[in-house]
């Protein structure tokens, strides 16, 4: 059987075959600048749904915050270890940025039970507590995200932005749109769709751009 084996290759013409899709499906579609093209296409790319040229959405200012975050040694904090393990760490460490899912931790989960709150919560409330300046990327708890924007309303917690992409049903679609009714700058993919894999997309998306 004769099918391509270099890994670089096989991306390589996997974004050549979305463009010329894109360019079948929705003719004329334009792109807002060249690293959104990048995030959306890779969105694609990890999930095989065209639908993401229109759901997924990012503020006027995300981009250029998580950029700037990610420059001046951030932490990366995600809500699953799945969407961790997705994350080009190498890098994150080339950037001096360190990377962090508290969810399983004994410390977590002692907090969540005491206060009978999900894990996710909690691990929003310890990464509140840490130094440093914080992106969330969260793929998978529409509490965390909830979570992030009470705090931060309260000034209980700084933060640069938010990947907010949580997929499900209870609660994943309005934690988004509540989350585009603020001034944090985000990434959120509207109703149910998103997802651990998502998550991690859009972050390496832009670390391919730096």
């Amino acid at each position: 059987m004769e099918y391509i084996k270099n890994p670089m290759k096989i991306e390589e013409k996997s974004f050549e075959m979305i463009q010329d899709i894109i360019d079948e499906i929705r003719p004329g579609y334009e792109f807002k600048n060249n690293v959104e093209e990048k995030i959306i296409k890779r969105s694609i790319h990890t999930t095989a749904d065209f639908e993401y040229l229109d759901i997924l959405k990012i503020s006027d200012k995300a981009v250029e915050s998580i950029i700037d975050a990610l420059k001046n040694n951030a932490t990366v904090y995600t809500d699953t270890n799945m969407a961790l393990s997705g994350i080009n760490k190498k890098r994150l460490e080339a950037l001096g940025c360190k990377y962090k899912c508290l969810v399983a931790d004994e410390e977590t989960a002692k907090l969540a039970k005491e206060k009978s709150i999900t894990r996710s919560m909690a691990a929003v409330e310890i990464a509140a507590k840490e130094p440093g300046r914080k992106l969330f990327v969260f793929g998978n708890a529409p509490t965390a995200l909830y979570k992030a924007m009470e705090m931060k309303n309260s000034n209980e917690l700084e933060l640069d932005a938010i990947v907010g992409v949580p997929v499900g049903f209870v609660g994943a679609a309005e934690s988004k749109d509540e989350l585009e009714k603020t001034e944090i700058p985000y990434i959120i993919s509207k109703g149910r769709k998103g997802g651990s894999n998502l998550a991690a997309a859009i972050i390496n998306a832009i670390l391919y751009t730096m």
